[in-house]
């Protein structure tokens, strides 16, 4: 038994011949959602205090200057960001009229239900509760480790962005 199937694209044809040796039921694999982790924006219309990519790192912009145009055209935008994970410092220098990545960053409220083993069990507003996120080493992550404790309500701001993830705030919220 043969299979033939034609598609059309364009007034184009493409016909594939399946013979009765090969197998119907193939494996297909899945692939992502296609959703972008970032955008491009002309280097000029960057802004302090937005976001960039620095050596592929999410980057909050601290400092930015705009040179006058040399004998090569272009004027100059060096550009200082801070990681909005890490805290390391970031520079660069982009021509103004070039574009430059800049990454979507989304900012994500939780009410504290747990901490396990370094681990925050978190309840978003729909009631879906994920224990997927470390309790930061830092400022941040004793303190709210000194109010789970002491059985205060806490909410929490989880930043995510280029697919990582942290709790960086603290709110008080309802126990």
């Amino acid at each position: 038994m043969a299979i033939h199937l034609a598609i059309s694209n364009k007034n184009k044809f493409i016909v594939f011949k399946m013979s009765d040796h090969e197998d119907i039921n193939s494996d297909f694999q899945g692939t992502e959602s296609g959703a972008a982790k970032f955008f491009p924006q002309q280097c000029s219309a960057l802004r302090k205090n937005g976001h960039v990519l620095i050596k592929n790192r999410p980057c909050k912009i601290v400092e930015m200057s705009t040179s006058k145009t040399g004998k090569h055209g272009h004027a100059k935008v060096h550009m200082v960001g801070i990681d909005i994970f890490t805290g390391k410092k970031y520079e660069d220098i982009c021509p103004s009229t070039h574009n430059m990545s800049v990454p979507l960053v989304k900012r994500t409220d939780y009410q504290l239900i747990d901490i396990t083993d370094d681990y925050a069990s978190l309840m978003d507003d729909g009631g879906e509760i994920r224990s997927d996120l470390i309790v930061p080493k830092n400022e941040t992550g004793e303190e709210l480790r000194q109010k789970f404790k002491s059985d205060e309500g806490v909410n929490v701001t989880v930043l995510n962005s280029m697919d990582e993830e942290v709790i960086i705030g603290i709110k008080p919220g309802t126990k």
